[in-house]
């Protein structure tokens, strides 16, 4: 490996613990990490050089030396999270710590196009960065969690459902020109479990975060890290059939879990539509955690929350070894944008990926 790699890895490392706890020192540090003291030190050193870390006093043990302390600066480095649903833009403004601070949502027209999504998303960056004073290097970026199918490595949207005029549009270079900042686009619901990750830390592992917001996704998060598939498209929970004989979908097949959910007869009968989807997904995928979330879902949150619980202890062969945490978000509806958000920060702060890491040095 490449040293620049090992020393962002070092870095994010660390960082990754400096959010989970209110201060550090170089023994615990060390201990957690797998990293040297000796390593320690310098990347603690580097990390309070740039702003990310700052001096947090000294502990004085009963004995043997004092330990300097140190902890995290939330507030010096920004991300602008930005979620696109079929009915509106929803802004969020979060620090390193993947707080969220600032939350606007303002609506789209319908069936907007990517030049009225652009003046939308210009309009709302410009007036939040303008408001909070934020400036480069302070600010990170502009994450977008987007209505798929898309391809998240290009940051193209292929063909979202129900928007016409969204075939092969380069999302990420249009926004990123327009803005004059680095712009990430992903799944909306990819967007939002990484959110959930940030928060819940190393035990949510193997997890989906199932949204519903005029149409249905799950984002997965599975041994760690988020989960896209061969082709960046995974996610796309609502287009698988449960019912052969069922009412056409928007993708164009029929009897998909998002159009029978759709056309049920009210939030109960919905929401067990939705938890048979989700025993599907755990007899797939072997989850530890499911999360709810969605403006569409979160009215009848607990409703929901008890439904897939129900069907998880009732239709889930193994259900008495098979333990599933339900819950719903803690974001509420800025799950999709936090996280997005949160994504641009990983981008800079976070574990690099080894695999882009061996493509960029073939290349």
């Amino acid at each position: 490996m490449h040293l620049a790699f090992l020393r962002d890895y070092h870095e994010a490392l660390v960082l990754a613990l400096a959010r989970t706890t209110p201060t550090l020192e170089r023994g615990t540090v060390a201990e957690r990490t797998g990293l040297t003291p000796q390593a320690v030190s310098k990347v603690l050193a580097r990390l309070v050089e740039e702003g990310l870390l700052e001096p947090a006093g000294v502990r004085r043990p009963a004995r043997g030396k004092p330990a300097a302390v140190y902890r995290l600066v939330p507030a010096s480095r920004w991300a602008i999270g930005a979620h696109v649903t079929r009915r509106e833009l929803r802004l969020v403004r979060t620090d390193l710590a993947g707080t969220v601070h600032t939350s606007t949502a303002s609506p789209l027209p319908a069936d907007f196009t990517p030049a009225e999504l652009l003046d939308e998303l210009a309009a709302g960056v410009t007036a939040m960065i303008d408001e909070h004073r934020m400036t480069t290097p302070e600010l990170a970026g502009v994450g977008i969690g987007m209505i798929g199918p898309l391809d998240q490595s290009t940051g193209t949207v292929r063909g979202a459902h129900r928007l016409r005029h969204w075939h092969d549009v380069p999302l990420a270079e249009l926004a990123g020109r327009r803005l004059g900042l680095p712009v990430i686009v992903d799944k909306d619901v990819t967007a939002g479990v990484t959110a959930e990750a940030w928060r819940r830390g190393t035990t949510f592992r193997d997890a989906a975060l199932v949204v519903v917001d005029a149409g249905v996704g799950a984002g997965l998060w599975l041994g760690g890290a988020a989960h896209r598939g061969a082709h960046t498209n995974a996610s796309e929970f609502g287009h698988a059939v449960v019912q052969l004989d069922g009412p056409r979908c928007a993708c164009g097949r029929h009897g998909c879990l998002e159009a029978v959910h759709e056309r049920a007869a009210g939030p109960a009968a919905a929401a067990a539509v939705l938890a048979t989807g989700v025993v599907n997904l755990l007899q797939t995928l072997d989850l530890g955690h499911v999360v709810l979330g969605g403006a569409d879902l979160l009215p009848h949150g607990e409703l929901y929350r008890a439904a897939v619980e129900h069907a998880v202890r009732t239709q889930l062969p193994g259900a008495d070894w098979l333990d599933v945490e339900v819950s719903l978000t803690s974001l509420g509806t800025d799950v999709v944008a936090a996280g997005a958000a949160m994504q641009v920060l990983d981008a800079r702060y976070g574990l690099p990926d080894p695999a882009r890491h061996r493509r960029s040095t073939v290349s």
